[in-house]
């Protein structure tokens, strides 16, 4: 990196003492990628990529992106070189065991009052404890993270290998109030870090959490039009309501349906002075806004093409959409699943729009669906959303219920690398305890798919374990790896 790049000292914490040779191990290598063709091996670790040392997949990639490619791997105690010519856009093919190799990941120095680590009881999921503020996973996929946490030596890194774009947790542009939120007074001026990144060329997507008596009213109105002063640098601002376990101990609170309204109708205020000025809605309220108070959710052509649903953004009109091509398919069908009885679980924010997508979808088939909102005793009444259900409050809420055929669940309860849900439980756990097969869904189409004996994400009582195929179908036990073209993030030659 030039040394002419100028990082401002109060942007920065004191560096980290780092491994002197980072490594990553090599769980896997596609047989039709340059890996393959060079001879690198499962087992392998990976030390160097054209004489760089490197720190996780981002480096691995950067370092690569040349027509021809030597990488320095240790294997069987002996380092050895692995050579060979890269054509344009040929996949490298490597899995590791982990994205970085340098530390696990980079953890949070803020104690925010909503903060779902500081809200999480004993004896769930291990990585539920883990505070994570790591700026390469934001590159990666699209974690939220605050800045507050980033060397000098990582700012100059996001300039010199073009991490963009990045997502950044804002929540309030009031220096003090974000302080407030963040319970950091150390944390610097987010609007100078955002300039500095936009004058450097990073792209960023940003989000405001919303906690009551806290950063909302003013402060919300403040924070959107900073930000937007920023655009096209700052693509978009997703705006959240807060979340509230029953075990937080600040005062927090979730916003109520008349604080809901009144987010809404001042995000659509702004949407439409914005798409005047700069030719987008850029600040978008998320779908639990819409689902608290009984609104209709936007179109698909209201999200200006953005892809943030695992922020909770556009996930209720993506389900909606693809309920209108199961219809367009059920209708050279017929009634064809009559007989067919399932229940379909969810939390109980999305239960109203799941009854009547199912209710539409039992006339048109001929199927029985009930559908079963779970009351989230574990966590607390306030937390309704599908993604934080317990397979425990699941099995307890079915047990004593007529279940049909099948037990249907969101696929989003078990969205970790182990297929598990937040207490530690697989779908397989559920289906011994239910006596019943469980298939996973995201979508109707996968329900369509699970009563016509076609989806691969099913679970049986009788197994003995989760059979390969599954877990691969699933996406578990299988690390993320990052491809040149892969998104959020995509990485480029410098």
């Amino acid at each position: 990196m030039p040394s002419a790049l100028f990082v401002p000292p109060e942007f920065c914490v004191p560096d980290r003492p780092r491994p002197q040779e980072p490594a990553g191990l090599i769980l896997h290598v596609d047989p039709h990628s340059w890996g393959a063709r060079v001879g690198v091996r499962p087992g392998d670790v990976l030390l160097r990529v054209n004489g760089h040392p490197v720190e996780d997949v981002i480096d691995v990639h950067f370092y690569a992106a040349e027509d021809h490619v030597t990488i320095e791997v240790l294997r069987d105690g002996a380092r050895r070189a692995l050579s060979g010519p890269r054509a344009e856009g040929e996949p490298l093919g490597l899995i590791f065991a982990h994205p970085t190799f340098d530390v696990d990941i980079r953890r949070c120095n803020n104690l925010c009052t909503f903060c779902f680590v500081l809200q999480t009881p004993k004896g769930m999921r291990r990585t539920l404890y883990i505070k994570d503020d790591d700026y390469r996973y934001s590159f990666l996929y699209g974690h939220f993270i605050t800045l507050t946490n980033l060397t000098e030596r990582d700012w100059r890194r996001i300039v010199e290998q073009r991490l963009s774009p990045l997502y950044i947790s804002v929540h309030a542009t009031d220096p003090e109030v974000r302080r407030r939120v963040l319970r950091n007074p150390r944390a610097p001026d987010i609007m100078a870090q955002l300039r500095w990144l936009a004058d450097h060329g990073i792209e960023m997507h940003t989000q405001i959490v919303v906690t009551p008596g806290l950063n909302d009213g003013e402060h919300l109105e403040r924070s959107v039009f900073d930000l937007a002063a920023l655009w096209p640098h700052v693509r978009s601002v997703s705006v959240v309501p807060v979340g509230v376990t029953r075990f937080q101990r600040y005062g927090v609170r979730p916003n109520t349906v008349e604080e809901a309204r009144r987010v809404l109708r001042a995000i659509h205020a702004w949407q439409r002075a914005f798409r005047r000025h700069l030719g987008v809605r850029f600040v978008h309220a998320t779908d639990e806004w819409y689902l608290l108070t009984g609104r209709p959710v936007p179109s698909k052509a209201a999200y200006d093409g953005l892809r943030l649903q695992e922020n909770g953004l556009g996930m209720v009109r993506d389900f909606l959409e693809d309920y209108r091509r199961v219809k367009r398919a059920l209708q050279r069908r017929g009634r064809t699943l009559a007989g067919c009885r399932a229940t379909l679980v969810t939390g109980t924010l999305f239960a109203p729009v799941l009854a009547r997508t199912a209710a539409d979808f039992s006339g048109r088939t001929g199927a029985v669906l009930e559908v079963v909102p779970i009351v989230n005793h574990r966590l607390g009444e306030t937390i309704t959303v599908a993604g934080l259900l317990m397979a425990e409050d699941v099995i307890a809420q079915l047990a004593a219920r007529p279940l049909g055929d099948l037990v249907v669940l969101p696929r989003i309860m078990f969205d970790h690398p182990e297929g598990i849900s937040l207490d530690d439980r697989t779908p397989l756990d559920i289906a011994r305890a239910l006596g019943r097969p469980v298939a996973l869904a995201d979508a109707m189409g996968d329900v369509l798919d699970a009563l016509e004996g076609r989806a691969r994400l099913v679970f049986y009582p009788d197994q003995e374990a989760i059979p390969v195929e599954v877990m691969k179908a699933g996406g578990w036990s299988l690390e993320k790896t990052l491809t040149p073209t892969s998104a959020p993030g995509s990485i480029k030659a410098p």
